[in-house]
């Protein structure tokens, strides 16, 4: 399987839920590696060996909840509206996921003289959890970005992003994916019908 993290969505949660489409993406420990490393949660050279299958199922269970939370936002009018008790046990559990405090930032000077930034210690998987949980809380928290969740008008495209467009009229996830092939599909409708 072909693993390529995406990070266009607007909110590192909504990142993390477009780690299950076109598949599930958080197979294995070097792909939640490859992916925490890339969303930045820890800085490029953070070693993360002590990264174990066990540690997939919190991440995908975390990823569930935003999804819980999320979903609804971002479509109110085409998605039922959400089960108060699912909600609002994913709301809880979120809660309880941002507790602990996030890997802790240094700078440390490189022999060249630069600083950089490091962690004063290996991040555990509480800690690398509550970072993408702080940042659920901060995306349902802000009443713009809530307000400019959307999901994606792709055909079979469950993402969601932050709509920042000018004058919020994005309707894809991606232009170049979603976009695309919507462009393509169209051609084929008009191209079909003429030659009918």
């Amino acid at each position: 399987m072909s693993y390529t993290p995406r990070f266009d969505c607007g909110h590192l949660c909504l990142d993390l839920l477009a780690t299950t489409h076109p598949e599930e993406q958080l197979t294995t420990p070097a792909h939640l590696r490859r992916w925490i490393t890339t969303a930045a949660l820890v800085p490029v050279d953070t070693p993360l060996d002590h990264i174990t299958p066990d540690w997939l199922p919190a991440f995908r269970e975390l990823r569930g909840h935003i999804a819980e939370l999320v979903h609804p936002a971002a479509s109110p009018t085409t998605r039922p509206a959400p089960d108060p008790d699912a909600y609002d046990a994913s709301l809880a559990r979120i809660n309880d996921l941002a507790r602990p405090a996030p890997p802790a930032p240094r700078a440390v000077r490189t022999d060249t003289g630069v600083l950089t930034r490091a962690l004063a210690h290996t991040p555990d998987r509480a800690a690398l959890l509550a970072v993408v949980a702080r940042d659920t809380v901060e995306l349902l928290t802000d009443p713009v970005a809530c307000a400019s969740l959307r999901q994606c008008a792709g055909d079979n495209c469950p993402l969601v992003y932050v709509d920042t467009s000018r004058g919020r009229r994005r309707r894809w996830c991606s232009s170049e994916i979603c976009g695309n092939r919507e462009r393509v599909a169209r051609h084929r409708r008009r191209a079909a019908v003429s030659r009918a």
